[in-house]
């Protein structure tokens, strides 16, 4: 047993200090977050469209039959719920009465309320809390309240969470079982990193967690109230002087990445390869989501085709004005695209090159792609299914008149078909690989040597001991 570390009282039970991070679409599910449960730790089940099944037992496809975005979105919420559910009941019998079942939201989904509520419904007494982060949550606390779960808010920053309780968490105190920091710099997938902050220079979490800490006495919540630190954990030797420090309360630690790589994990054996692949540097901060919000993923063909996309980008006005002197004459209809001298220049020759076709930014700037990208972007702006609250790449919206009231942004993709695609055997280089920044050890830890790929009992029994 690594020195300090101690069991802690979670939904009225002793667990390890130790939570499975939940990642959607499906990358951790029923069989990894059971798991974890039953080796004593917090397994979180990922409710972001879960898997179902179907009676022989194989993964049902979701596929969308509507005609519209709205009525598409009916069936995501549908598939959503479904999916969540089956998750969670599986979960708990693999846990079998050991540790605890959370389950995982993002407040930017699409229906996020609606699928927590239609979750929560129908698996009552088997989920101990709901954490929740990407966005501001403000609901999570009532929705707690009314299903008598815990809730765990995600966020990355003392701002953030004092917002959150002065709005309406301190009307649930009792129930906020624990708070979440995301490291912006070290965790994989969305994060709160917010304009303030350079997402190239990275802060020292240790101030920013004692920071948050001292936000949450302030408005009077106890130490015993656990901080979460998320992001970056590898070995627990490393934050040993986290452990049982009086400066910053009870600490818990959340592992997302490590758990990729497990027997029980759900992530197809290329992805699983392709992680004992990475270096250090090979996982990039990155603002291409259609969420808006900053997240981290490897740096493979698919995250290096939407950075070239960018650079293949030049502002024009409607008329001429400033510098803005000559007409684009290539890769676009019609004579209402005024750029400079240089960036024609740049645009032909992109043109050249086999990027033909010219597509509107909303911010008054154009794209080049090749004709065969252009299809496959418009197509899937039109198959949108309202995956998220507000979606850039679709200019959907999940309420009032079901359109943000932007141009639909092409430097951005379809996040659930490629999340889809990826977690159930797509090609790892072509979609949207989520990992946190410390991946780069499964090349390096010696516990992996040999191809070893342990259970997931193994890896909670490694990380005990530090390791």
């Amino acid at each position: 047993m690594f020195k300090g570390l101690k069991p802690i009282l979670y939904g009225g039970r002793e667990v390890w200090p130790l939570v499975e991070g939940g990642k959607g679409v499906s990358a951790t599910n029923h069989m990894s977050s059971g798991a974890w449960a039953a080796a004593g730790g917090i397994g979180t089940v990922s409710a972001v469209n879960a898997d179902s099944y179907d009676a022989d037992g194989k993964i049902i496809p979701q596929i969308y039959r509507a005609l519209t975005r709205k009525e598409r979105h009916e069936e995501l919420i549908q598939y959503a719920i479904d999916g969540a559910v089956e998750q969670v009941k599986r979960a708990y019998d693999v846990a079998s009465g050991k540790g605890a079942i959370n389950i995982n939201v993002l407040w930017e989904m699409g229906g996020a309320q609606q699928v927590l509520e239609g979750v929560l419904e129908k698996t009552k007494g088997l989920v101990t809390g709901v954490t929740c982060g990407a966005g501001m949550p403000y609901k999570l606390s009532e929705i707690a309240a009314r299903h008598n779960v815990q809730y765990l808010p995600i966020i990355s920053s003392g701002r953030a969470f004092r917002a959150l309780w002065k709005r309406a968490y301190h009307k649930v105190a009792e129930l906020m079982g624990a708070v979440v920091y995301e490291d912006p710099w070290l965790a994989g997938g969305h994060n709160g990193l917010s304009n303030a902050e350079d997402p190239l220079k990275p802060e020292d979490p240790y101030p920013r967690v004692k920071a948050l800490r001292d936000v949450m006495r302030a408005e009077g919540i106890s130490d015993d109230v656990p901080i979460v630190m998320a992001g970056g954990v590898w070995y627990l030797r490393d934050w040993e002087h986290w452990i049982d420090n009086p400066e910053l309360g009870q600490i818990v630690f959340q592992y997302g990445t490590r758990p990729l790589l497990t027997e029980e994990s759900p992530i197809p054996q290329e992805w699983k390869d392709r992680l004992r692949t990475l270096d250090e540097g090979d996982v990039l901060l990155h603002r291409f989501s259609p969420t808006g919000f900053y997240s981290s993923a490897v740096r493979n063909p698919f995250l290096r085709d939407l950075e070239a996309r960018s650079e293949r980008q030049i502002p024009y006005s409607k008329q001429e004005a400033g510098d803005h002197v000559v007409q684009l004459d290539v890769g676009v209809k019609g004579k209402n695209f005024w750029v400079t001298p240089h960036d024609r220049d740049r645009a032909r020759d992109w043109v050249a090159e086999g990027y033909t076709e010219a597509l509107k930014t909303p911010d008054n700037t154009v794209v080049f792609v090749t004709d065969t990208d252009k299809g496959v972007i418009r197509k899937d702006q039109a198959d949108c299914m309202g995956c998220l609250s507000h979606c850039g790449f679709s200019a959907w919206k999940d309420h009032d008149d079901y359109s943000t009231g932007y141009l639909a942004d092409p430097r951005s993709f379809c996040i659930q078909k490629t999340l889809q695609d990826i977690a159930h055997g797509g090609d790892v280089e072509q979609n949207l690989m989520f990992a946190g920044h410390a991946a780069f050890n499964f090349k390096t830890d010696p516990f992996y040597s040999n191809n070893f790929t342990p259970t997931v009992k193994q890896l909670v029994d490694r990380i005990l001991t530090g390791d």
